[in-house]
């Protein structure tokens, strides 16, 4: 805050969420390479893991009499663990980075920067997924519950990889404005356990409705993918309780029929419904110091 600016303990107001959200993406378009790289390892990882206390919660609650909307609830919830361990331990996620254009829009970062930023996080996202996807298929843990878990896996692979390319893009459209707004009440957070509690219910929504979210696709897919392709004898098994015998589930879906529509939907989502949309509310340059009745505010109070 700026100085003989008095503290205050309760949560920031969403003006000043703007403010932070803006000096973030600065910072976080200003990251070394690799630093940025190897954050979005990070976050990959992270992302993946809550996937994967996903894929387990469900194959518990598969033939148990629990209806659909209490399976995908409880999920969304266990699923959450992974952005909070995203934005409480620190990295850099390709889909919460959707705000950064807050930044650009006010000519504080180039579109180069923020370009630069999208393609490393992207790549880095994928390679923490995709390689915790990789070591649980080498743990084995697909085996668990008699199976369930690979059963769980794979279902879930074939539903993603199932979807025609427009439904994909707008269900990644709702599913990253829900990540971006769970990353924007952050901003307003003056604890972690503030954090925590407004994490929680967004992306519970996002997963109990079924949404695509492009970075957690990167781990439920090839997790999905390599039971199949390095264990054919347990996915000849399952086979016959996969929708069309899993016959969707492979390599080029995975790319064509989900990772590029939920991308496109997630950045549409994330930078136009949320990003762009409060930037337009409290940061564009001619309306940035009114505030909701007119009045002068100080734009510059906070500083971090």
């Amino acid at each position: 805050m700026s100085e003989g600016a008095a503290f205050s303990v309760d949560a920031l107001l969403p003006k000043d969420m703007a403010i932070r959200a803006e000096q973030v993406g600065i910072a976080k378009a200003g990251l070394g390479k690799y630093r940025m790289f190897a954050l979005a390892v990070l976050a990959g990882a992270f992302i993946g893991l809550g996937a994967n206390y996903a894929t387990t919660v469900w194959a518990g609650l598969a033939g148990g009499g629990v209806s659909y909307g209490i399976q995908r609830l409880l999920g969304g919830l266990v699923f959450a663990t992974g952005l909070i361990m995203v934005i409480v331990a620190g990295s850099e996620l390709f889909t919460g980075n959707c705000l950064i254009p807050m930044a650009w829009a006010n000519r504080k970062i180039s579109t180069k920067a923020l370009l630069r930023n999208w393609t490393i996080v992207y790549a880095g996202n994928f390679v923490g997924s995709i390689a915790t996807a990789y070591i649980a298929f080498l743990g084995g843990q697909y085996k668990f519950g008699g199976g369930a878990v690979g059963l769980s896996a794979l279902s879930i692979g074939v539903a993603k990889t199932s979807l025609d390319f427009v439904p994909c893009i707008a269900l990644g459209i709702f599913c990253n404005a829900l990540v971006c707004m769970a990353v924007w009440m952050c901003f307003g957070a003056r604890s972690n356990t503030d954090k925590v509690l407004v994490i929680v219910p967004p992306i519970s929504a996002f997963v109990a409705c079924g949404f695509e979210h492009c970075v957690a696709n990167m781990y439920f897919i090839p997790s999905a993918l390599f039971i199949k392709g390095f264990d054919p004898a347990f996915f000849a098994a399952m086979a016959a309780k996969l929708k069309d015998s899993g016959h969707m589930l492979t390599w080029g879906n995975f790319v064509v029929k989900n990772l590029i529509p939920s991308t496109i939907g997630n950045i549409i989502g994330g930078s136009l419904m949320v990003a762009l949309m409060y930037w337009f509310i409290y940061l564009r340059p001619s309306w940035s110091n009114k505030g909701e009745f007119g009045e002068t505010i100080q734009v510059d109070r906070l500083t971090k």
